[in-house]
């Protein structure tokens, strides 16, 4: 992993966290250093309130989390994938723009959100995945990765079995890169559990961090546009 740069604030240890509370506190920045050693230390933002200047930061209890060893391929979203194309960082910001949709349930991506992450993928710290049916957007991803870490932010699709297209077309590149990887899925969903997502104690989660954080980017050093698949 590059050298983060350094922290704005003191982190406290999240295994400090009581037992299954995922809502760690409000507080700090929206600035790189404080975004990236957040993550570093097993933290993520997830505004409550939109448009806010308060920000709020969760570390959940048990943590979803996939080994990109690990993914599950059914054979409907198989025969799925044979009409996409894969690509990373071929359209970033649209991709967060789509996630983003005000008329999703429960959306907490705002212009900060938007402004910040736009930053971390202009330093090379967050990525997208795209999926292309033809020449059209109708899936994708986007997260940071730090090292062998990849700490998942959001997903959309507006295809069948894009967004999960997106996640394996991730797990596929990041088990060929050398060194452990680990994608971080936040909290479990029907949806992630059927493509081999599980759940681990938060503490074993932050234990286990530095193994994954030693290891080199992958995706920081492919040209923007790369084709993963299709």
């Amino acid at each position: 992993m590059r050298a983060l740069p350094p922290p704005r604030w003191h982190l406290p240890d999240a295994r400090s966290l009581p037992d299954g509370i995922d809502y760690a506190g409000p507080g700090m920045d929206w600035d790189d250093a404080t975004l990236l050693n957040a993550y570093a230390a097993g933290y993520f933002p997830m505004p409550r309130e939109l448009e806010s200047d308060e920000i709020d930061w969760w570390s959940p209890d048990p943590r979803a989390v996939l080994d990109p060893a690990d993914v599950r391929v059914a054979r409907s979203l198989r025969q799925s994938m044979r009409k996409f194309s894969i690509t990373v960082d071929a359209a970033f910001g649209e991709v967060v723009a789509r996630c983003a949709d005000p008329l999703r349930d429960s959306r907490w991506i705002d212009s900060n959100v938007r402004i910040a992450y736009g930053r971390l993928h202009a330093g090379g710290w967050a990525h997208s995945v795209e999926v292309w049916q033809a020449d059209a957007l109708v899936g994708g991803l986007y997260g940071v990765e730090l090292g062998g870490l990849f700490a998942g932010e959001s997903m959309f699709h507006t295809a069948r079995d894009a967004s999960k297209a997106a996640l394996v077309g991730l797990a596929t590149l990041l088990r060929t890169a050398p060194g452990p990887r680990r994608i971080d899925c936040q909290w479990l969903t029907p949806h992630l559990a059927s493509l081999g997502a599980v759940e681990i104690p938060r503490r074993q989660y932050i234990e286990e961090l530095s193994a994954f954080l030693a290891s080199d980017d992958a995706l920081s050093a492919l040209p923007h546009g790369t084709r993963i698949s299709g």
